[in-house]
C-alpha cells in the first residue's frame, strides 16, 4: 500500500508514500540486473499469461513496485530471501491483472469512491495504514497522522501524489479481490443429502480383521519385467510422470562458518556491551548504536508478545534489570534491559459475528437481527462460536472465526467498544449488539490490560570474520581456475580433499541445492549459461562458498522412459507381484489360510474402523481395501485381494455398525460448507490460471 513510513521518525505528522518517481529512483536491484532488458535490446520473455507474453522488462517493473511497497512498510530493503516473497507476490498480481479483472468485469464488481474513502480515512481504514500510523508515545493508531498527510496532498510533489494514486489503487485491487472472494466463499453450499452423507462416513464404524501382505514377500528376481511391459506402462500412465526442467549437478562447498574465533570475538564483545547496558542512562542510543536488529527500542503494547528468548529464560521482568546475554536460535547473541513499565490505553481482545444491515430498512433489520439471536442462542447451547463465525460473518474477519485481535476502546464505534470493555469475565455477551454495521454477536477473549514495557535489545550476529571468509574464497577462486572441465573438476577435488557432492533432479525453480540455502544463483546458471560438462564460477551461499559441474539437463515435457526406469520398472513389478499374490491366495478360504501361504504376512484387527478414513491402523494408506471392506453385505465375508500402493490387502468383515439416525444435520452441512469455503479461493485461483494457460519462465532470470 503507498503510505508512510517517516512518520514517527520525525515531527509525528510527515508522512512519506510509495510514488512513482521513488520506483524510479530504487532502480538499483532487480531492474539494472545483469538480465534487465533495459540493459539489452533482446526481448527476454519471463511467461506468458492468457496469451499475452510478459516481458522481463514488464515483470521488473511490478517488481519494484512492490519492493518498494515492502520497503516502505518494513523501513528496510528487502534482502534476497525476502525477495522470493517479493517476486511471487508480483507475479501474482501480473496473473490477477490479467484474469482476475475480467472476472469483476463480469460479476460487476466495482470499488465506488466512497468505499475507497472509507478504506483510507472512514471507519475501516485498511489494516496496513492503522498498522503504520502509530502515535510512539501511546502506541496506538493516530488517525490525526492520516488526515494531517491527506489535507497537504494538494500541495505534494508530482511523486508523492502519484504514489498515492498508486496506492489508492492497490487498496482498490484488494477490495474487489476481497468481494470476488467472500462471494464465492460464501455461496459454498453443502446439501441435506451431503451432510448425511458426511455424517454417516463419520459414524458408521466397522470391525474388521485385515490380512496384510508386503510385496517383499516375493523377491525382485523371482520377477522378469520385459522391457516391452515398461515402455507399455510409461505409454499408459505418462500423467504420473511428467517431468520439469531438472538437472543433475556435482559441487565442491567451501565453508564459511564462524570459527572458533570468530565466536570468542563476538561473546567478548557482547559481554562489553551489556554492562555499558547495565548502566546506561540512555538505553535507547546504546542499542542504537551498537545493535545488528532492527527496531532495537521498542514499546510493547498489551498483546504483543516480548521476545522468546527473553520470556524462556526470564521470569517476572523488573524495569531497569538487564537480561541475558543470551544464545538465539539464530546464531545471535543478545542482551535485553527492562527500560520503562507504565500503565497507558488498556487493550482487550475479542471476536465478533458480524450481521450486516447496511442499506436495509427497518423490515429488513428486524429480519436480520431475529437471525443474530437464533445464531447466539445456538452458540451458547453447543459453544461453537468459530464455526459459526466462520459460516454468518460478513466481514473480513469471518475466515478467522471473528477474531479482531487485540484493539483499544477508540478503535472502534462507541456502540461496540462500549459493551466489551464493560465486561467482566471472558466469554459471550448475553446479548447480541447494534451498531451502525448492524448486530454483532461478541465473544471477549482476553480481558483489558494496559501494561505497556519500553525493551532495549542489543542483539550481535554470528558471523564469519573477513580472514575468515577470505581464506574459504581463496580456495574456492583456485580450484575453479584449475578446473576447466568436469574431469578436472573430479581430479581437482580428489587431489585436494574436498569432497564432492551431487544434486540429482534439482528443478529449474528450486532455491536450495540439497542443504544448501539460498543457492538460486548456481541453479539459474546451470539452466541458462551453462552446457554439460562446464564448471561454474565461484558462487557465495549464505554459508559457503560453491563450485558446480553441470552433469545433464532435462528439458520439460513427457517423461522418457531412460528418465525415469526405476520409477517404471518398481511399478511394473509390483503389479506383477500383486497378480502372484492373488493366485497364490486363490482357493483359500480364511484369512488364516492366507497367512499360512507368507511367513512375512500379518493379519491385523481393526475394531474400530471408519468409513471416512483412508489408513489402516499399522499398515498405512489403503482407500481401496477400505471401501471393500465396507463393500461387504454380510459379517464372515472376504474381500477379494486389493492391490495398493503398499502391499495386498484382504480384508474380512466382522461385525457393521450403522451409524445411527439423528434429527438434526445442520452441523455436518456446516462443516461442509466451511471446508468448501476455506478451499475456494486457492481453487479458483488455480482453476483461472489453468484457464490462462499460465506459463512461467522466471527460473531463467531469478
Amino acid at each position: 500500500m503507498a503510505l508512510i513510513k517517516q512518520i514517527r521518525q520525525r515531527t509525528g505528522l510527515a508522512i512519506g508514500v510509495i510514488a512513482g518517481g521513488l520506483i524510479l529512483f530504487l532502480l538499483g536491484g532487480d531492474l539494472l540486473s545483469p538480465n534487465s532488458s533495459l540493459l539489452n535490446s533482446n526481448k527476454n520473455i519471463v511467461g506468458e499469461i492468457a496469451g499475452e507474453e510478459i516481458t522481463l522488462e514488464e515483470y521488473s517493473l511490478k517488481v519494484e513496485e512492490f519492493k518498494a511497497m515492502f520497503q516502505q512498510r518494513t523501513g528496510r530493503v528487502a534482502s534476497e530471501a525476502e525477495m522470493v516473497s517479493v517476486r511471487e507476490q508480483a507475479w501474482q498480481a501480473m496473473i490477477v491483472e490479467q484474469v482476475f479483472d475480467e472476472e469483476y468485469e463480469k460479476l460487476g464488481l466495482t470499488v465506488s469512491n466512497a468505499e475507497l474513502v472509507d478504506l483510507v480515512q472512514g471507519k475501516n481504514i485498511v489494516p496496513e495504514l492503522r498498522a503504520q500510523l502509530v502515535n510512539p508515545q501511546t502506541g496506538q493508531f493516530d488517525k490525526n497522522q492520516l488526515i494531517s498527510f491527506l489535507q497537504t496532498l494538494e500541495t505534494a510533489d508530482p511523486a508523492q501524489q502519484a504514489g498515492w494514486a498508486q496506492q489508492e489503487k492497490l487498496f482498490a485491487q484488494s477490495r474487489l479481490r476481497i468481494k470476488y472472494d467472500n462471494l464465492l466463499a460464501t455461496s459454498e453450499y453443502a446439501t441435506t443429502a451431503e451432510a448425511k452423507l458426511e455424517y454417516k462416513a463419520a459414524n458408521t464404524i466397522a470391525d474388521a480383521s485385515v490380512l496384510f501382505v508386503p510385496y517383499y514377500v516375493i523377491a525382485d528376481g523371482d520377477v522378469t519385467v520385459e522391457e516391452s511391459e515398461l515402455t507399455a506402462y510409461l505409454k499408459k500412465n505418462q500423467e504420473k510422470f511428467k517431468v520439469g526442467n531438472t538437472a543433475n549437478l556435482e559441487y565442491v562447498a567451501f565453508s564459511i562458518l564462524p570459527s572458533g574465533q570468530d565466536s570468542a570475538s563476538v561473546i567478548s564483545r557482547i559481554t562489553g556491551l551489556t554492562e555499558e547496558l547495565r548502566t546506561a542512562d540512555n538505553d535507547s542510543v546504546l542499542v542504537s548504536r551498537n545493535s545488528e536488529v532492527q527496531n532495537p527500542f521498542a514499546t510493547y503494547r498489551p498483546g504483543d508478545q516480548l521476545p522468546m528468548s527473553l520470556t524462556t529464560n526470564a521470569g517476572e521482568l523488573t524495569v531497569g534489570q538487564t537480561y541475558g546475554p543470551y544464545v538465539t536460535a539464530n546464531s545471535t547473541y543478545v542482551t535485553y534491559k527492562v527500560s520503562d513499565q507504565y500503565e497507558g490505553a488498556p487493550r482487550m481482545r475479542a471476536s465478533h459475528i458480524l450481521f450486516s444491515t447496511e442499506g436495509m430498512d427497518e423490515a429488513g433489520k428486524a429480519a436480520v437481527k431475529a437471525q443474530a439471536e437464533t445464531v447466539l442462542a445456538d452458540i451458547k447451547a453447543n459453544g461453537n462460536f468459530i464455526v459459526a463465525a466462520r459460516q454468518y460473518g460478513q466481514d473480513g474477519t469471518a475466515q478467522n472465526g471473528g477474531d479482531l485481535g487485540w484493539f483499544a476502546k477508540e478503535d472502534f464505534v462507541e456502540e461496540f467498544a462500549n459493551p466489551v470493555y464493560a465486561a467482566k469475565s471472558t466469554g459471550l455477551l448475553p446479548g447480541v449488539v447494534e451498531t451502525e454495521y448492524g448486530y454483532h454477536i461478541i465473544d471477549v477473549t482476553e480481558l483489558s490490560k494496559s501494561t505497556y514495557t519500553k525493551l532495549a535489545t542489543l542483539e550481535l550476529e554470528l558471523v564469519a570474520s573477513d580472514a575468515t571468509r577470505n581464506e574459504a574464497f581463496r580456495n574456492a577462486d583456485s580450484f575453479a581456475a584449475e578446473s576447466g572441465n568436469r574431469n578436472e573438476f573430479t581430479e581437482n577435488a580428489t587431489e585436494s580433499g574436498y569432497r564432492i557432492l551431487q544434486a540429482n533432479g534439482v528443478d529449474a525453480t528450486s532455491r536450495n541445492l540439497n542443504n544448501l540455502q539460498n543457492a538460486r544463483e548456481v541453479i539459474i546458471w546451470a539452466f541458462s549459461d551453462a552446457s554439460t560438462g562446464e564448471v561454474s564460477p565461484v558462487y557465495e551461499l549464505d554459508n559457503s562458498y560453491v563450485v558446480a559441474s553441470l552433469v545433464s539437463r532435462k528439458e520439460e515435457g513427457e517423461a522418457k522412459l531412460a528418465d525415469v526406469r526405476e520409477q517404471v520398472e518398481q511399478q511394473v513389478r509390483n503389479d506383477k507381484k500383486a497378480a502372484m499374490i492373488a493366485e497364490k491366495l486363490s482357493g483359500k478360504t480364511t484369512l488364516e489360510e492366507m497367512k499360512s501361504v507368507f511367513t512375512d504376512a500379518a493379519i491385523n484387527e481393526i475394531p474400530d474402523l471408519k468409513l471416512n478414513t483412508s489408513v489402516i491402523a499399522g499398515i498405512g494408506f489403503a482407500p481401496k481395501a477400505i471401501g471393500s471392506i465396507f463393500g461387504l453385505q454380510s459379517p464372515g465375508q472376504l474381500t477379494k485381494p486389493v492391490q495398493e500402493d503398499i502391499g495386498v490387502i484382504v480384508g474380512r468383515l466382522n461385525n457393521l455398525t450403522p451409524a445411527a439416525e439423528i434429527g438434526d444435520y445442520t452441523s455436518y452441512q456446516a462443516q461442509l460448507s466451511m471446508g468448501g469455503s476455506q478451499r475456494m479461493t486457492y481453487t479458483i485461483m488455480m482453476a483461472l490460471q489453468d484457464l490462462a494457460d499460465v506459463k512461467d519462465y522466471r527460473y531463467k532470470y531469478y
